[in-house]
């Protein structure tokens, strides 16, 4: 007789779905609302965060609360470390912000957001609010669209569709087809502007990082205030295209190669 297939959630797909709702939400929650939010059985999710948390992948803070736990940091440093283009981008970021003076940011795609990965801060008294970890929507940020620039033209309708929402400002454009267009333009001259479509006030130029097949693997951007973009916006733009060449000559891209 043939077996029938699982129906049941397995233990490490609940899990996974736990350390889902911890990172997505971005806060310590109580083993109760992770159940809710993970649509999960409260005795499953119990059983599950004590398990975790006695292995560091989860943590319990003195409330009670759960949060996610030391050895994901393991975990993640060397997945980090493991990017080949990481430890030349650090590089550069550094060299970049110091030219510039201005805060320099590297960032990556994660499904159907965009996010910071490395950031080195500039020298002035302008700040932002997108540290290391910070995720957004990948329609609202100019590396956003740079991520998806290099995919034929389906794929990057069907992933603006997917991953396109309004923003805090009004601002981001949220019509897929556009988007699209958009983003293959911006791959194609290496370059994206954004102004104000995250954040009141603040402006990114970013560029693409290609990997060995011509694909953005990252981008690298300078995140600036509004009006210091409208001011030296042509000369941040080559400062930027020209790090994300000399990253790519470090790991490997050759032009006309992919």
């Amino acid at each position: 007789m043939a077996e029938s297939p699982r129906t049941r959630t397995s233990g490490i797909d609940r899990s996974l779905q736990l350390l889902d709702v911890l990172t997505e939400t971005g806060r310590a929650m109580s083993a109760y609302e992770l159940g809710k939010a993970a649509g999960a059985p409260v005795s499953t999710v119990y059983r599950l965060v004590d398990e975790l948390v006695e292995r560091e992948m989860l943590s319990r803070h003195e409330n009670g609360l759960i949060w996610l736990g030391p050895r994901l940091m393991r975990y993640g440093l060397q997945y980090r470390a493991s990017i080949d283009f990481y430890a030349e981008a650090r590089r550069e970021m550094r060299h970049l912000a110091e030219v510039t003076g201005e805060t320099v940011q590297l960032c990556a795609r994660d499904g159907n957001m965009m996010a910071v990965i490395a950031m080195v801060e500039g020298p002035g008294h302008f700040r932002v609010t997108s540290d290391v970890g910070t995720r957004v929507p990948l329609n609202w940020t100019a590396s956003g669209r740079l991520l998806l620039g290099h995919l034929p033209e389906n794929e990057r309708i069907a992933a603006f569709t997917e991953a396109a929402r309004p923003s805090a400002t009004g601002k981001a454009d949220t019509d897929a087809a556009q988007l699209a267009r958009q983003s293959h333009e911006d791959f194609a001259r290496r370059l994206a502007i954004q102004i104000g479509q995250s954040e009141f006030a603040v402006a990114c130029i970013a560029a693409p990082i290609r990997n060995e097949s011509g694909a953005c693997a990252a981008t690298i951007s300078i995140v600036l205030a509004e009006r210091q973009a409208e001011k030296r916006g042509e000369e941040l733009a080559k400062a930027v295209q020209d790090s994300a060449l000399r990253i790519e000559r470090a790991v490997g891209y050759v032009e006309g190669a992919a």
